[in-house]
């Protein structure tokens, strides 16, 4: 994620059309023959993971095409309505989350292994993720790139309507408020890229 008031690029920088919009958007794979994983992972010292609202975290491989860029995955989730791009950037080598949002990544140039559920835990998930990935991480779950295999970047989008995201780094102290907020946050009735239909909905 790319750090409060320090966004690359913004959507709130742009107008689109609705002619702009079709011309710029990139469809993503059908449902039939997307991949998708699905993670969960324990807590680990401060970082709660999936523990506290049991979604997990999603994983779809190869959802959109090699031809994608970051133009068109803003284009087409700004038509889905469900989150709203934020920013483009790659992803902090520091360990952290988000307490007060639920995350959108899509992977829109390059490749990047990482890790999710915190560097030291035996339950973390270490994953490579190229261009077209997308990832739906829950509230609470930490993430950090390990390696950057070379012109990384991503288009990070939050839920329409909610909150600010906030910067958790796995102190203790965190464990109050912040995971209250996990607790009560309430999760996607409708799929990020897909809409009325996806694997996000049933998680």
């Amino acid at each position: 994620m790319k750090p409060n008031g320090e966004f690359c690029h913004s959507l709130l920088d742009l107008t689109y059309s609705d002619g702009l919009l079709d011309k710029n958007m990139t469809r993503p794979v059908s449902l039939s023959s997307l991949k998708v994983t699905k993670h969960h992972i324990p807590a680990y010292g401060s970082f709660p993971n999936t523990s506290l609202q049991h979604h997990p975290l999603l994983i779809y491989h190869g959802c959109f095409p090699s031809s994608v860029t970051a133009s068109s995955v803003e284009a087409h989730l700004t038509s889905t309505g469900v989150v709203a791009p934020a920013w483009r950037f790659p992803m902090y080598r520091q360990h952290h989350y988000h307490s007060t949002t639920h995350e959108v990544l899509v992977v829109t140039s390059g490749a990047a292994r990482l890790c999710f559920g915190g560097g030291g835990n035996p339950g973390k998930v270490e994953q490579q993720v190229d261009q077209g990935d997308v990832m739906v991480v829950p509230a609470g779950v930490a993430h950090a790139m390990i390696e950057d295999h070379g012109g990384f970047q991503m288009v990070g989008s939050y839920p329409v309507g909610g909150e600010q995201w906030d910067m958790c780094t796995g102190e203790e102290g965190e464990k109050g408020e912040a995971w209250k907020r996990i607790q009560k946050l309430r999760w996607f009735d409708r799929d990020p890229v897909y809409g009325d239909q996806g694997p996000t909905i049933s998680a």
